[in-house]
């Protein structure tokens, strides 16, 4: 009897006769039909006159490589997941591929049970129906920012790419974070988010890789690991940029082999996880600067996804202030609303602390306000974060220090604001926003780029 091909076609490509008939097998027994090619051009054709719901292709064909093939899938089908096959050692290319948008790879010799891991992935992916990018859970707001967060959060969704997300502190990087995994094909399994810099030094290693009874005092007992707990889904590691250099080692190696040693264990354990990262630092200059190994930066930062910032989709404010209040209301029992000058208020705001400092705000702003409407003098904003380009001086307070994780948040913010303010001032002409800040147009584009700022 002929197998049933409920899930679906999956297209081969390899030059290796022996190696198509081992995946071939593979593959159907995963219930799948499965079409074969020996090189890139028949591979071309198979997927111009054919459908098909996975791809699978060596990286070296007679007739060119598989990063061609990934590149046409993603032009002319870029609903299909491909994945790669990459000669053993040979991250660099298994890297590139992911970039140009493949799914995942394998490394050679093919273990087997990790491809039947990675095509099972791919079919949940290919036979979901597609999440509408406006209904994901938490990203609020309509403005052109927050479409551009949500397009590229759909699409880095449907790989299995480490991403790095960067983004000011409070602007959202672990919502963002959860969203990829909710709308992937690991939605079903764990999302462990973790805090790196919260994490002693001395158990870090512990805390990520587990460790053995007896392995050192304190070990009581065998415990796993983050790896372990995230197994099929995601780890999160926000503040990335806390690890100290030791443990960065540690993790690349972890990243790059798929595996993790517990401590006190001699053998490593084999583990399924997507990695996602952040930080509200500057990694490139944290590189430079040697505190952030280069070779981890590239194994993480495979795509970026940038986090705006509330000072860049400020048509959002409304949204983001009537759903806080909203939920404030449902966990303390109070209710509020606010005043045409509230809201003109929060919209003038500059916003240093993003959306955690919006929710500090009206938290506050809900218990002291009057007859249910919250004033802009229940507000409380501090003066010198406007929009009008009054700089901070002897305004700041302990309240105001608090919403920054550091004085070089306070600076980039201030900065920011001040080119902000010269660019407007000069109707967008950056020559002239130069000029009046003494600096040189390199200078003022090295700037904008730094702050990661949209100017027109």
């Amino acid at each position: 009897m002929s197998p049933s091909y409920a899930k679906g076609r999956a297209l081969i490509v390899d030059d290796e006769p022996d190696i198509r008939e081992l995946l071939s097998y593979t593959l159907q027994q995963l219930d799948l039909e499965v079409a074969e090619a020996g090189d890139l051009a028949d591979a071309m054709r198979l997927l111009n006159t054919e459908s098909f719901t996975f791809c699978l292709t060596d990286m070296r064909l007679p007739d060119g490589d598989g990063l061609s093939l990934v590149e046409h899938i993603q032009k002319h089908c870029p609903q299909l997941p491909v994945a790669v096959i990459t000669a053993h050692g040979n991250m660099e290319i298994a890297v590139d591929a992911l970039k140009k948008g493949a799914f995942d790879f394998v490394s050679k010799p093919v273990e087997l049970a990790r491809l039947r891991a990675i095509v099972r992935s791919a079919l949940e992916l290919s036979e979901a129906t597609p999440s509408s990018q406006q209904n994901i859970p938490g990203l609020l707001g309509h403005s052109a920012a927050m479409d551009k967060l949500r397009n590229q959060i759909g699409r880095v969704s449907r790989t299995q790419a480490p991403v790095f997300i960067s983004g000011e502190s409070g602007s959202g990087k672990e919502l963002a974070a959860r969203s990829i995994h909710y709308l992937s094909p690991r939605a079903s399994e764990p999302f462990i988010p973790v805090n790196c810099g919260a994490i002693p030094s001395e158990l870090m290693e512990s805390e990520f890789f587990g460790h053995k009874k007896g392995s050192f005092t304190g070990a009581h007992k065998d415990k796993n690991g983050l790896f372990q707990a995230a197994e099929g889904g995601t780890l999160f590691l926000d503040e990335v940029a806390d690890l100290p250099l030791s443990m960065q080692v540690k993790l690349l190696r972890a990243i790059q082999e798929k595996a993790v040693r517990p401590v006190g264990e001699e053998r490593e354990i084999a583990t399924d996880v997507r990695i996602l990262s952040a930080t509200h630092k500057d990694l490139e200059a944290e590189v430079e600067e040697g505190r952030f190994r280069q070779d981890l930066y590239y194994r993480i930062n495979v795509i970026e996804l940038p986090v705006p910032s509330l000072s860049r989709r400020r048509d959002d404010i409304p949204e983001l202030a009537a759903a806080i209040l909203q939920r404030l209301a449902k966990e303390s029992g109070l209710e509020a609303i606010l005043t045409s000058g509230a809201l003109d208020a929060l919209k003038q705001y500059h916003f240093p602390g993003n959306v955690r400092e919006m929710e500090n705000i009206l938290e506050r702003a809900m218990t002291l306000c009057d007859n249910d409407q919250i004033t802009a003098d229940d507000l409380q904003l501090k003066p010198g974060n406007n929009t009008d380009g009054t700089v901070a001086g002897e305004c700041i307070d302990q309240h105001f220090v608090d919403q920054l994780d550091s004085v070089d948040d306070y600076l980039e913010n201030i900065e920011r604001q001040i080119l902000e303010v010269a660019i407007q001032k000069h109707n967008g002409n950056r020559t002239a926003a130069a000029r009046d800040l003494g600096l040189t147009l390199r200078q003022i584009r090295y700037k904008i780029q730094k702050l990661g700022m949209e100017v027109e």
